[in-house]
């Protein structure tokens, strides 16, 4: 069985949930007020790319009680697949979503006046839609893993869950049998390649094209062309830093035919991706930079206004000290 070091993995998704959570709540607010206003397909992968975030980021709880309990599952059954498949087909849909705000980007650079022509809002909802359906059916896989060679009783006692023999320790989505090992591992591979090693191909490819483009037009304002490429190289960095360890665990348990020990450590490492998407959606979206520049300059007043309120409030206290000073004084010359 895998072991995640409590303290590590408790840190990450604790780390995560807290900075990611509020990130894309609000990137969520201001794509979604976009979108109303005025579609465009850059908008609307990025609003995408923030669903699949905050879907993570919801069952990211159960990843936390998980550790909390040394990596045994005590919640109820349904509740193991249900958070594996949304944990795993959230990471993945990422994958897809970087990757096709990765070829607009190149597009609108590549080829301005045809991509400006022939793009329309109802092609990234397409993709969007076409995203979650491939990578649906690729990560049914968690609730089919469990059903197989479970007739046979060796195979109970090294279940997914080992649910059915009190005297083992219930496990999710570990203790894979033999028969559960010949169907995942090659499945892992090919979510490997199809699902990582694709799309990272496709977003260097067109990140590489599109920071070479933009190197050359000196038209464009000096600040605004290295912010973009700054996004670009960011993004590149994040795709293979986020889910390159996780998908070469795949590669390795392949060719070892075993899940790696290390296995859970490389999946953090894609967990702490939901908190570095909003800094690409900072840099990709003017919206974005407004919403958060709006919210900065409340809190901001808020502080002020706390801080003056606290001042006041102080000098009503010592105005008030030194009134009662006063008559106290007056007082004690009065009775000499």
């Amino acid at each position: 069985m895998q072991e995640c070091h409590t303290g590590l993995c408790l840190s990450v998704y604790i780390i995560t949930f807290v900075l990611g959570f509020p990130a894309n709540i609000l990137a969520f607010y201001t794509f979604c007020k976009k979108v109303r206003q005025k579609p465009t397909p850059i908008d609307i992968l990025l609003l995408n790319l923030t669903i699949s975030d905050l879907l993570f980021l919801l069952f990211l709880p159960f990843k936390m009680q998980e550790v909390l309990n040394g990596m045994v599952w005590d919640m109820p059954y349904p509740l193991c697949p249900l958070s594996g498949f949304i944990f795993y087909m959230t990471i993945y849909n990422s994958t897809f979503s970087l990757t096709a705000v990765s070829v607009e980007r190149y597009l609108g650079v590549a080829f301005p006046i045809q991509h400006s022509l022939k793009r329309r809002p109802l092609y990234a909802v397409a993709a969007n839609i076409f995203f979650w359906i491939f990578t649906f059916l690729h990560l049914s896989i968690v609730y089919i893993i469990p059903l197989i060679g479970e007739d046979s009783p060796t195979v109970h006692n090294v279940s997914v869950i080992a649910a059915t023999d009190v005297s083992k320790t219930e496990v999710c989505y570990e203790n894979f049998s033999d028969a559960q090992l010949r169907v995942l591992l090659p499945v892992r591979l090919e979510l490997c390649v199809v699902l990582f090693f694709i799309p990272l191909i496709i977003c260097s490819f067109c990140y590489i094209n599109f920071i070479r483009i933009l190197s050359k037009l000196q038209h464009i304002d000096r600040r605004r062309r290295l912010r973009a490429i700054g996004m670009a190289l960011g993004t590149l960095l994040v795709f293979a830093l986020c889910f390159g360890p996780y998908n070469v665990s795949h590669i390795v348990g392949f060719i070892t035919w075993r899940s790696p020990d290390w296995r859970d450590k490389a999946l953090l490492c894609s967990t702490f991706n939901a908190c570095l998407d909003p800094l690409i959606f900072y840099f990709s979206s003017s919206a974005v930079r407004g919403t958060v520049g709006s919210v900065m300059k409340g809190v901001k007043s808020r502080l002020n206004r706390c801080m003056s309120c606290h001042l006041l409030q102080a000098l009503r206290r010592g105005i008030n000290k030194t009134a009662k000073d006063k008559e106290r004084t007056q007082e004690e010359i009065n009775t000499i």
